[in-house]
């Protein structure tokens, strides 16, 4: 329904209920379910943008907004696991920064995640499988091309271009992001490839 919201944070609040965040835009405030890493960064009274999940339950509707697209985008694949609700995903997000939590699905890390709270060994594992398993089953049209004097491994950019996929970007992002990204060597792996390549898609 809503892509992101773009105006004034103009106050915010952390309860036992949830931290929120009020944004207002064209005269209307929205009220948003957020992030402990995104009410930290979140100054009020400056201008912003928040990108959007509506939530739909049988007896109320919410929004929850996030800073980063791709933390947004995870956040919608981790709820599409059975057992994970918007609380649980909002915690594994605070957690973990997203490209470690990618990294930890594509290593099959499960160990790392019973770190956040309310995580067993059992719940990480179902997240592990389940999340892998929709990441690198998004099948790109062609491989994308770069143009940089680094020739990284075809494998790694190719498992790193299918995440990216899954997180909504286009080739031609995707290509631009890579080639920008100065960090990267000849043997980068997924993982490396993908935080540079996130790090440049948020700028």
């Amino acid at each position: 329904m809503y892509d992101y919201i773009k105006g004034v944070f103009t106050s915010k609040i952390n309860t036992d209920k949830g931290i929120f965040v009020t944004i207002e835009a064209g005269g209307i405030g929205y009220l948003l379910l957020i992030s402990a890493r995104d009410y930290a960064d979140i100054k009020l009274d400056t201008d912003g943008k928040l990108y959007t999940v509506l939530i739909h339950k049988e007896d109320r509707m919410s929004l929850c907004g996030f800073l980063k697209r791709e933390e947004r985008d995870i956040f919608n694949i981790l709820t599409s696991v059975s057992g994970v609700g918007s609380k649980m995903a909002l915690m594994l997000l605070n957690e973990f920064d997203s490209t470690d939590l990618i990294g930890f699905v594509l290593d099959g890390n499960f160990k790392a995640l019973t770190r956040a709270k309310g995580v067993g060994a059992k719940l990480a594992q179902k997240i592990i499988i389940e999340l892998k398993d929709k990441l690198m089953n998004y099948k790109s049209e062609k491989p994308i091309k770069i143009n940089s004097n680094k020739h990284q491994d075809a494998q790694a950019l190719n498992d790193a271009q299918m995440v990216l996929v899954s997180l909504g970007y286009e080739n031609t992002e995707i290509e631009s992001a890579i080639s920008k990204a100065t960090a990267l060597k000849a043997d980068s792996t997924a993982e490396e490839i993908l935080k540079e390549a996130l790090r440049v898609l948020s700028i």
